[in-house]
């Protein structure tokens, strides 16, 4: 081990002895000592008022409560309404049903609200001058003739024709321009009663070109003519809202109709009387959606089914909802019912 150079251990000695003559005259002189002792007192009560200060803020964040204690879990299960922990608003990134988003706008959808909507509700607008009433209708239930005792508090009777009312059409106003409220993607897959297969390609094919997950359905009653027993898995569904219907909507309109050869488009009578228009594609069109087409070695062709699509409008009539799918793109051929 080599020795320290005479220089080195004069210079540690030096400071040794200056460290406690130091020391011996603090101890030593009361001057020095209350100096020393004034400023550390001072000191202690710089930490003991900002200590002081911070601990308001704290409690007042905090509710006086341990940081565990207040912090706001959501529930797992909804215990009702008069529990008092109750969930956060969907809105709310602490929720469990969160979903965050939308990230980018839908060119259909800023479409719609900038240009279709007034235009629409310029087609459609009934003007009436001020001070005129307009035409009374009928009354849409029927009242009982009194021929019978026992017609009487009867409640009044359905039209004719059948027991369901229709919607009603109110006068057009910028409140009631007709929308597009969802839209719905089913197929039916006959081969799933020999082979669920097919119903798995289907829900792969429905999944992918809307991005909604697929829910199955069964049959609802036994038909021994077509072969169908009660509770089988035979189709598939998807729903669709907000800007995933405007984006299916859309590739519909720009992609996939104008590649059918041939196309005609929807059929004028299509309609439900409410305003909910339906059409479908055969297997040979849904190959085309380009979800399908990037990964068409994926599907067997063969087990590639045909979709039905209805889409869901806050119309009244078919009429209206028409209208409003007409000026979105999609054609309609043959005779119009309204």
């Amino acid at each position: 081990m080599a020795r320290p150079s005479p220089s080195t251990a004069f210079g540690f000695l030096r400071g040794l002895a200056q460290a406690n003559r130091s020391q011996f005259v603090c101890e030593n002189s009361p001057i020095l000592r209350a100096s020393f002792s004034s400023a550390a007192s001072t000191n202690a009560k710089a930490v003991e008022t900002k200590d002081a200060a911070a601990a308001p803020t704290k409690a007042v964040a905090t509710g006086g409560r341990k940081k565990s204690r207040y912090q706001m879990r959501a529930p797992r299960y909804y215990k009702g309404p008069l529990n008092p922990n109750q969930p956060p608003p969907v809105s709310d990134p602490s929720s469990r049903a969160f979903i965050p988003g939308p990230f980018t706008a839908e060119r259909l959808e800023d479409h719609y609200y900038d240009t279709l909507k007034s235009d629409i509700m310029t087609m459609t607008y009934t003007h009436l001058v001020p001070g005129e009433e307009r035409a009374r209708k009928a009354d849409r239930l029927r009242s009982w003739d009194d021929s019978s005792p026992y017609h009487k508090n009867r409640p009044l009777r359905g039209p004719r024709g059948g027991s369901t009312l229709r919607l009603l059409n109110k006068p057009r106003t910028f409140r009631n321009v007709p929308g597009l409220e969802k839209i719905t993607v089913h197929t039916m897959v006959k081969g799933a009663l020999q082979d669920k297969a097919y119903l798995a390609v289907a829900g792969m094919v429905v999944q992918a070109i809307t991005g909604v997950r697929a829910e199955v359905r069964n049959t609802k009653q036994q038909l021994a003519t077509w072969g169908l027993r009660k509770d089988v898995p035979i189709a598939m569904k998807a729903e669709l809202k907000g800007p995933q219907a405007y984006r299916f909507l859309s590739s519909l309109v720009d992609v996939v109709m104008p590649r059918i050869k041939d196309y005609q488009g929807a059929k004028g009578s299509s309609g439900d009387s409410s305003g909910n228009i339906s059409f479908g594609f055969s297997p040979e069109a849904v190959a085309l959606f380009p979800e399908v087409e990037v990964n068409y070695d994926m599907y067997p062709p063969k087990m590639i089914p045909g979709i039905h699509v209805t889409v869901h409008t806050t119309a009244t009539n078919d009429k209206d909802g028409r209208i409003l799918l007409q000026s979105m793109g999609v054609p309609f051929y043959g005779k119009l019912i309204d």
